[in-house]
C-alpha cells in the first residue's frame, strides 16, 4: 500500500506537564530527526495542557524543518472563519509547514463546559462538512458567502492569501465523517491506540472508497496515525483516554510500527509518556523501520 516513505513525528503532552521544556523538546525531536511535531486541543479539564496555536508558534520560531501539526482542533472551540486566518498566518511565518488538523469534537464535556454548542453525532458530521468548505473557500476565493445550518460567511475574504495549498488532515471514525474526509480534506490522522490496526485498515478502505467517489487521487492523500510508546519493560496498558500504548523492545516496537506502516500509514505520530524513550525510538526503531520495509 505504500506509496512514499515515511514520517515520523512527535506528539507533545502526554509527558509530565513541561511548559518551560516545548520548545527544547521541539528542538531536541528536530535534532533527532523526526519530521513532524503535534500538539492537541484539549482546553478544558483538570490535566495540564497548552493551548496548541500558541504552543505551534512558539515551536515554529525555534525550528527549522519539523512541520507543525495542530493534531487536532476541537472544532466547536473556533469559528472556522477565524481559524482559516490563524492557519494562513502560522504557515506564512513558518515558512509553509502547518498541518491544519481538525476534527469535530469528540469529547462533548469538554465544550459544554465552556458554554460551547453541544451537538449531535448527526450535527457534528454536518458541523465539520460546512467548516472545511469555509476553510478552503476563504483560502481559495476572493470572497466567500457561505450559508450553513451551523456556519455562515457573508462576503468574507481573508487576505493575503495562503502562500500555497495548506494541508488539512481530519481526525475522525464514523461513516459519514470517513466520507466527508475523503471528500474535502488532505489526510486521515486516526489514533492506532483507539481501535487497533485491524479496524483502522477497515476504515482507511471506507476512506479510499470517498476519495474514489469524489474523483480525487488516493496517491496524493496522506494516512496519519497517532500512537503512544510505553516503556520496554511495562505491559500493553491505556495511556489515557483510551490510548494502548506499543510496549516492547527496540525490535519489537519497530515490527509493530513497521505493520502499520506496511498497511498504508505513512506518517506515524508517537507519544512518549517517558521523555528520555524518544532517544531510544529515534536511534534504534526508525532505523529498524525504514529497514524493514525496504526489505518486504
Amino acid at each position: 500500500m505504500m506509496t512514499e516513505p515515511v514520517r515520523f513525528g512527535v506528539i507533545h503532552g502526554f509527558g509530565p506537564f513541561d511548559p518551560e521544556g516545548l520548545v527544547a523538546g521541539a528542538q531536541r525531536a528536530e535534532a533527532l530527526g523526526f519530521d513532524l511535531f503535534n500538539v492537541a486541543d484539549h482546553l478544558n479539564g483538570d490535566r495540564p495542557t497548552l493551548e496548541p496555536w500558541i504552543a505551534l508558534a512558539f515551536v515554529a520560531a525555534a525550528t527549522r524543518r519539523l512541520s507543525v501539526v495542530s493534531n487536532v482542533l476541537g472544532l466547536p472551540y473556533r469559528s472556522p472563519a477565524v481559524t482559516a486566518k490563524m492557519a494562513e498566518t502560522l504557515d506564512r511565518l513558518s515558512g509553509g509547514r502547518l498541518v491544519l488538523g481538525i476534527g469535530s469534537g469528540g469529547y462533548d464535556a469538554e465544550f459544554s463546559a465552556f458554554g460551547l454548542p453541544e451537538r449531535t453525532p448527526g450535527e457534528k458530521v454536518n458541523a465539520l462538512d460546512e467548516a472545511l468548505h469555509i476553510i478552503r473557500g476563504l483560502w481559495d476565493e476572493p470572497e466567500f458567502t457561505f450559508a450553513g445550518r451551523h456556519y455562515q460567511t457573508h462576503a468574507a475574504r481573508i487576505e493575503p492569501k495562503p502562500a500555497r495549498r495548506i494541508p488539512i488532515w481530519v481526525g475522525a471514525y464514523g461513516p459519514r465523517a470517513l466520507a466527508v474526509t475523503g471528500g474535502l480534506a488532505d489526510g486521515w490522522v486516526p489514533s492506532i491506540g483507539r481501535l487497533g490496526l485491524d479496524r483502522l485498515v477497515e476504515l482507511r478502505a471506507a476512506v479510499v472508497a470517498s476519495l474514489e467517489r469524489a474523483g480525487r487521487p488516493v496517491e496524493e492523500f496522506t494516512w496519519a496515525t497517532n500512537l503512544v510508546l510505553g516503556p520496554a519493560s511495562t505491559s500493553s496498558q491505556d495511556a489515557g483516554r483510551g490510548w494502548r500504548q506499543l510496549t516492547g523492545d527496540s525490535d519489537a516496537v519497530a515490527g509493530q510500527v513497521a505493520q502499520i506502516a506496511a498497511a498504508g500509514f505513512t506518517v506515524i505520530n508517537v507519544a512518549f509518556p517517558v521523555a528520555d524513550e524518544i532517544e531510544r525510538f529515534a536511534a534504534e526503531v526508525i532505523p529498524a523501520v525504514r529497514a524493514r520495509l525496504a526489505a518486504a
